[in-house]
């Protein structure tokens, strides 16, 4: 989690500039926490209380409501209706780093991120984006080396990560 909300304050300064080097100030003026900070925070208090992703979700994104969200996210947390609303955007990887430290098997972990997903992100393309991602902290978190990482992730989602 430290990991992904560090990322999220380090790269809201150069969201949409397409960087594309290593050697960049690391708190410039205008760093922030962005909406994937406030959803990290969310799925985390999920996994340690009622595991209601869709609720909290919405409760987080309430008190924080000018973080950033997407269009379809904002109306979604605007809307009576907590219906999930097809996304295959990233927004589901960017949330779930949770849950690859919260359980201890690949079947979990894939579950689990799917149950966070699917609240918003129902499209199958959004599932894999999160069950990637929580795999990929899991099998880190596990020991293997990045390269047994990007190989099980790349043949069981079909990604090319070269």
């Amino acid at each position: 989690m430290l990991g992904a909300i560090g990322g999220d304050v380090i790269g809201s300064a150069y969201e949409h500039q397409g960087i594309k080097t290593t050697d960049f100030e690391l708190f410039p003026e205008g760093t922030r926490f962005t909406d994937d900070t406030v959803l990290t925070v969310a799925t985390a208090f999920s996994l340690l209380t009622d595991g209601n992703y869709a609720e909290n979700y919405r409760i987080f994104g309430r008190l924080y409501p000018m973080a950033g969200y997407g269009g379809k996210f904002d109306e979604w947390l605007k809307s009576p209706d907590a219906r999930p609303y097809g996304s295959w955007g990233n927004g589901s990887a960017m949330r779930v780093s949770p849950v690859g430290w919260a359980f201890d098997t690949a079947e979990e972990v894939l579950a689990e991120a799917e149950r966070s997903a699917r609240v918003t992100h129902d499209h199958p393309e959004g599932i894999k984006g999160a069950q990637a991602v929580a795999l990929g902290i899991l099998l880190a978190r596990q020991g293997a080396s990045p390269e047994e990482v990007c190989r099980e992730i790349a043949a069981r989602f079909e990604y090319d990560l070269e």
